[in-house]
C-alpha cells in the first residue's frame, strides 16, 4: 500500500499539469485551428487530386450559389437579439418559461434562417422526387407497403423506392404517409410541420441536462443549442424529425434514472421511442452509445430492462406487420453500394465526413474539445464542477458515436443532416470555455449559419 500511495502521489502533479494544459487558451486555439485545417483540407484535396468525390461543393452536399435578399435582414436582426438576449433572459425567468423560450427561440430562428430564401427555403427539399413525400403519396395501403417494403429497395426492382425511402426503414416513410393522410400535402407545410416537431428536441435535451446535472446547467446550455449552425439543416429534412424522436427517447431514459413511481412507464416509453428510431434510420441503433452513457451518468441501470422491453415491442410490431429489419439491412447495403456510395472513396470520406460535420457545430465546439477531455479526466472535481462533467460525458458520447458512424463506411457525405440526432448532444460544449468568450463565440455560430445559408445552396 505505501508503494501504491507514493505512485499515486507522483502521478497527481503530472495529471494536474495535463489538465492545466488542456484548459489553457493555447489548447483551445490549437484545437479550433485543427478543425479549420481539416475543413480546408476537405475543400482543397479534391481540387489538388482531381478526384470526383461525388458532391458539388466538398465536403458538403451543396452548390456554390451566393445570394442575398431582403429576408436576410430579419434573420440577422433575430440572430443578434438571440446572441445578446438569450443568456440574460433565461437566467431571470422560471424553469417552465425557460422551456417555452427554448422552443419558441429554436422555432423562430430555424424559420428565419430557412425563409431567407422565401417559402422555397422550406419547400425545396420535400418536393424533390428522391425525397419521402413523392413516395408517400403513392402509398395506398400501409400494411401492403410494410409487407412489400424490402422487395422494392433494390435499384433494379420494379417500381423501386426512390433514394431516401430506399435508404431508410419504413418508419421514415410512415411519418410522411401520416402527414399525407392528415392533409399536409403542400411541400411548404410539410417542411413547416417538420420544424414544429424538430424544434421540440431542445426541450428534451434541456430536461435531460437538468435530470442528470442541474437546472443551471440546462439554462446555460440553452443558447448554444438554439444558435448551433445545425439550424441550417434542422428545418428541411426528415432527419430533424428523427432528432426530436431520439432526443425525447433519451430524455425519458434520463428521467427514469431518477426513480420514483413513474420510473417504469417512463423507461418503457424511452424504449418505445428509441426502438422507433431504429425503424426511422439504419444508423440510429448507434444511439445505444448515448443511451448507455445516460444510464452511467444517471448512476442507475434499473431502467435498462424496461427500456429494452419497450424497444422490443416496437420491433415485434413492425415484424408482425411484415417488415423484418435484419432482412432489410443487407438489401439496403446492396442498394447503397449500387448507387453513388460506390463512387465515394472511403479514404476521403472517412475524415472528410468530420469536416462536413464541422459546418453543423462550428469551430467553437472544436475549441472546447480540450476542455471536454479535461472534464472527463478530472475525477477530483478540482477543475470542473459536476455539471460540466455531465455535459462533457454526454458530448463525448455524441463524438464517439459520430466517429463510429464515419468509420463504418455507411456515412459517406451528407452527414450534415444524417448526424443531427447525435450532434445536438455536442453543440453545448463551448459552455466549458471561459465566460468572457461566450458572446463572441455565440456570434460566430450565428455568422457561420448565415454564411452557409447565403453562400451555399444546400441539398437539405
Amino acid at each position: 500500500m505505501p508503494a501504491i500511495t507514493r505512485r499515486v502521489g507522483i502521478l497527481r502533479p503530472t495529471l494536474r499539469y495535463v489538465l492545466d494544459r488542456l484548459t489553457s487558451r493555447r489548447a483551445a486555439l490549437l484545437s479550433a485551428l485543427a478543425g479549420a485545417v481539416l475543413v480546408a483540407a476537405a475543400i482543397i484535396v479534391p481540387q489538388l487530386t482531381g478526384d470526383d468525390v461525388e458532391v458539388n461543393w466538398p465536403p458538403l452536399h451543396a452548390d456554390w450559389d451566393p445570394r442575398i435578399g431582403w429576408l436576410t435582414l430579419p434573420a440577422v436582426v433575430l440572430g443578434i437579439v438571440l446572441v445578446l438576449g438569450l443568456p440574460r433572459v433565461v437566467a431571470a425567468v422560471s424553469w417552465r418559461t425557460t422551456l417555452v423560450i427554448a422552443y419558441v427561440s429554436t422555432f423562430a430562428w430555424t424559420m428565419a434562417v430557412a425563409l431567407t430564401e422565401g417559402t422555397e427555403g422550406l419547400s425545396r427539399t420535400p418536393e424533390r422526387k428522391g425525397e419521402y413525400v413523392y413516395d408517400a403519396v403513392r402509398v395506398d395501403d400501409i400494411g401492403l407497403m410494410l409487407r412489400n417494403f424490402i422487395d422494392r429497395i433494390p435499384m433494379d426492382a420494379t417500381d423501386n423506392w426512390h433514394t431516401h425511402v430506399a435508404g431508410h426503414p419504413p418508419g421514415a416513410l410512415l411519418y410522411f404517409v401520416i402527414l399525407d393522410r392528415l392533409g399536409v400535402t403542400d411541400p411548404f407545410w410539410v417542411g413547416t410541420v417538420t420544424v414544429v416537431i424538430g424544434s421540440s428536441a431542445i426541450v428534451a435535451v434541456l430536461l435531460t441536462l437538468r435530470a442528470l446535472g442541474s437546472e443551471k446547467l440546462a439554462r446555460s446550455a440553452l443558447p448554444w443549442i438554439v444558435l448551433a449552425p445545425s439550424v441550417v439543416y434542422m428545418g428541411v429534412n426528415g432527419d430533424a424529425f428523427f432528432t426530436a424522436v431520439a432526443a425525447w427517447g433519451l430524455c425519458l431514459l434520463a428521467l427514469a434514472t431518477r426513480g420514483g413511481r413513474w420510473a417504469v412507464p417512463t423507461a418503457v416509453g424511452a424504449g418505445v421511442l428509441l426502438g422507433l428510431c431504429v425503424y426511422l434510420s439504419y444508423g440510429l441503433p448507434l444511439l445505444g452509445i448515448l443511451a448507455l452513457t445516460i444510464l452511467w451518468v444517471g448512476r442507475s441501470w434499473k431502467p435498462l430492462p424496461w427500456a429494452l422491453a419497450g424497444a422490443l415491442a416496437v420491433a415485434a410490431a413492425f415484424t408482425v406487420a411484415g417488415f423484418a429489419w435484419w432482412e432489410a439491412f443487407p438489401v439496403l447495403r446492396e442498394r447503397y453500394y449500387d448507387g453513388i456510395a460506390s463512387d465515394r472513396a472511403y479514404s476521403y470520406w472517412v475524415w472528410a465526413d468530420v469536416a462536413a460535420w464541422t459546418f453543423t457545430v462550428g469551430l467553437a465546439v472544436w475549441a472546447a474539445f480540450p476542455r471536454m477531455i479535461a472534464a472527463l479526466r478530472d475525477t477530483t472535481g478540482a477543475h470542473r464542477p459536476p455539471d460540466f462533467t455531465v455535459l462533457a460525458r454526454l458530448a463525448a458520447a455524441g463524438v464517439v458515436t459520430i466517429l463510429v458512424a464515419t468509420l463504418s463506411g455507411m456515412s459517406k457525405a451528407e452527414v450534415e443532416r444524417i448526424w443531427l440526432p447525435f450532434t445536438i448532444w455536442v453543440v453545448a460544449l463551448p459552455l466549458l470555455l471561459p465566460r468572457r468568450w461566450h458572446t463572441p463565440l455565440l456570434a460566430s455560430q450565428v455568422v457561420l449559419a448565415l454564411l452557409v445559408q447565403h453562400l451555399l445552396l444546400t441539398r437539405w
